[in-house]
């Protein structure tokens, strides 16, 4: 039986929903009832869709009798998990025309490495390339010449994006393709004593990025479990891969077995034949809540309680933080892979992986078993396992235990009792704390605050020793509406070596951690922002604060009705590297409450 809190959660959400997902299903049935939509194109459009074509599919294409699948693609050389994607194309036309129809490039969006822009100017535009992911897969499908699409992404905000467009395009199915992770290479946790000891001055840059390389050392995703593999967990729990895809490394015969056989179901959920199954059937209030579900369950990033909402509300369902922090005091944590253990994904795709997983949830009562999945027989079918037998593809049952309970473990037994991250609520706002990482005796904090307005300024009152002490690292001003709320990720090796040596540290702000959030406590996402008459511009130096990720508090002991509002310095992100481009998303973004979205 279905466990009462999701049930209660899922009622809300529809509730909730009601008239917002009625409008969207509506809009989707208007397109749908078109028919495929080549016939409404003149023959002057249909000449262009053909143009560039090979004799076969320009035949295909103009009769109309055969789909068409749209690929959209985030494929570029520099990011490991999509440099694979460029042999995707390929795969899928062929597998298409095999299948009796079709398959063009669409579109290309972009994709920006964070590991690339940690620390730098162009994080500031991260979050919001979410949003341009989006709008240009919408151009790419706007053509209205696709009967199905595929979407070839993998990484942070590219995923997100893509779903945000492929709800907006509800009416038509759509396949997510994954590329996979990198094969194993220096252990995550070897790569974070090496940060701390550079952080130290015990290494030089030297021996950091000969650590660094090792680690990120190939094609596909990496392998910590962050935004990148927290996207292609969603995926799964969520419908829109084939079962078992998410976590099948790059260059490997099943690997490409499963994108052909992606293009093929593609064409076959068309509404040409007698599996129709739009993006909208599939992207219901029970998909949202087994995809939370799945990111507690497995430790997930922080990323996703913002992504999440946003890609919700593109499909007129409507979720918030308090949805997530219910299921999560319920969703036991099944899984330990770094930052929440020493594993990497391999390691835990070896152990039975998310299929595993999901078997252990549906049995537990903590998932919709009924829900629509481009495999069609709902999420049953995804506790199975692809593998290649005698050169073809097949489906057999997965794991039916942990084949290492150190990384893996039952419902039953699971590593903790709740999942892995925290609502944090009190007279300085509302944030979220991803506390799976973080040793209990860890979780509160109450010292005095130091206030920053960047990472930056953190980082030289470290080199200059200012910082060996108790006390709340506030770094405030890092949200959407200053600098496009970036990723702080460069400040965990610094907090980490002082939380090493004893003292009690903790971080709060208005900005993103990332999904390597780690062992320091840090209440994040904090709303309203700072810039936005959040309460974390009255703080000064030395009031204290009280973090604490176990009761879900972050308060202030100060008396902040008489203060005036310290005030963000919105020139600093006006311009260099991209960002004049994008005042207009900082002025019209969202909090992060709302999926800190520009588009939906």
């Amino acid at each position: 039986m279905l466990n009462p809190t999701v049930a209660t959660v899922t009622d809300r959400v529809r509730a909730r929903s009601k008239e917002r997902r009625a409008a969207y299903l509506d809009q989707c049935a208007r397109w749908a009832d078109q028919g495929p939509h080549r016939s409404a194109l003149s023959c002057s459009n249909i000449a262009h869709v053909t143009a560039a074509c090979g004799a076969h599919d320009k035949t295909a294409l103009a009769e109309g009798s055969a789909g068409n699948i749209g690929i959209v693609t985030a494929y570029n050389d520099m990011l490991s998990a999509h440099q694979p994607f460029e042999r995707y194309p390929d795969l899928i036309r062929q597998a298409a025309r095999e299948a009796g129809g079709t398959a063009q490039v669409a579109g290309g969006v972009p994709a920006m490495c964070d590991g690339v822009t940690q620390g730098q100017p162009g994080m500031e535009l991260s979050l919001f390339s979410r949003d341009v992911i989006a709008l240009a897969a919408g151009v790419s499908l706007s053509h209205n010449a696709y009967d199905a699409a595929i979407f070839l992404g993998v990484c942070d905000k590219i995923v997100p994006g893509l779903v945000i467009a492929a709800a907006t395009f509800g009416h038509i199915p759509a396949v997510f393709a994954p590329a996979g992770p990198m094969v194993s290479g220096l252990p995550n946790d070897e790569k974070a004593k090496v940060r701390q000891q550079y952080a130290r001055g015990e290494i030089g840059r030297d021996e950091l990025l000969k650590a660094e390389m090792a680690s990120y050392h190939g094609p596909g995703t990496c392998t910590f479990y962050g935004t990148a593999n927290t996207n292609q967990m969603l995926m799964e729990f969520m419908g829109l891969h084939l079962p078992g895809a998410s976590f099948v490394n790059p260059g490997t015969d099943l690997r490409d077995a499963l994108t052909v056989a992606a293009a093929k179901r593609a064409l076959a959920i068309t509404g040409l034949g007698n599996e129709y199954t739009p993006v909208s059937d599939v992207l219901d209030e029970r998909a949202f809540v087994n995809g939370m579900v799945g990111l507690h369950a497995t430790g997930g990033s922080t990323n996703l309680t913002l992504h999440l909402i946003a890609m919700a509300r593109a499909a007129g369902v409507l979720i918030d933080w308090e949805d997530m922090a219910e299921l999560s005091a319920v969703t036991p944590l099944l899984a330990r892979v770094y930052p929440n253990g020493l594993a990497d994904v391999n390691h835990f795709h070896a152990a039975g992986g998310l299929g595993y997983m999901i078997g252990e949830l549906l049995e537990a009562g903590l998932l919709h078993p009924d829900t629509r999945t481009v495999a069609g027989d709902g999420l049953a079918r995804y506790t199975q396992e692809p593998k290649m037998r005698d050169g073809e593809l097949v489906w057999e049952d997965g794991a039916g235990e942990s084949g290492n309970d150190m990384i893996l473990r039952p419902a039953s037994a699971p590593f903790a009792p709740t999942g892995g991250l925290s609502l944090m609520k009190g007279n300085l706002g509302t944030g979220v704390m991803k506390v799976s990482a973080v040793k209990p005796e860890n979780r509160r904090v109450e010292a005095p605050a130091r206030i920053f307005s960047d990472q930056e300024q953190v980082k030289a009152a470290f080199k200059a020793g200012e910082l060996e002490r108790d006390f709340v690292c506030v770094v405030r001003f890092q949200g959407p509406q200053v600098n496009g709320m970036p990723e702080l990720h460069s400040l965990t090796p610094l907090l980490g070596v002082l939380q090493d040596k004893g003292f009690r540290v903790a971080l709060v702000t208005d900005g993103r951690m990332s999904g390597a959030s780690g062992k320091v406590p840090a209440a994040i996402h904090v709303s309203p922002e700072a810039a936005d008459g959040g309460p974390l511009a009255l703080l000064r130096d030395g009031d204290p604060v009280l973090v604490d990720g176990e009761a879900g508090v972050l308060s202030t002991s100060a008396d902040l009705s008489t203060r005036e509002a310290a005030v963000a310095d919105f020139d600093a992100s006006a311009s260099g590297l991209g960002r004049e481009m994008f005042a207009a998303f900082r002025r019209a973004v969202g909090p992060a409450e709302t999926g800190a979205a520009v588009v939906v």
